[in-house]
């Protein structure tokens, strides 16, 4: 699940067994669903610190798209391959 911060300091959240989420301000974090239940993730979401973000969103974030295996290599990976001096 991706959490935001949407105050303008950074946040260091605490999660369950004794791990820590550092979120700058406006910044977008992943937790899991476990951690979600957390006491203090949910005191801070519900003081409006952080907000939930679907992780689901239309169109392609990142660099790239995953091409179907039936476009890839054969060595998997599917990129492009220079040959000669060009």
């Amino acid at each position: 699940m991706d959490i935001t911060n949407k105050t303008r300091k950074p946040l260091s959240l605490s999660l369950p067994e004794g791990k820590r989420l550092f979120l700058g301000p406006g910044k977008t974090g992943q937790i899991t669903p476990k951690a979600l239940e957390h006491p203090p993730i949910q005191a801070l979401i519900e003081a409006g610190e952080l907000e939930l973000a679907s992780t689901h969103k239309s169109g392609v974030k990142g660099k790239g798209t995953i091409k179907p295996l039936h476009d890839r290599g054969p060595d998997g990976s599917g990129g492009i391959r220079k040959f000669g001096d060009g």
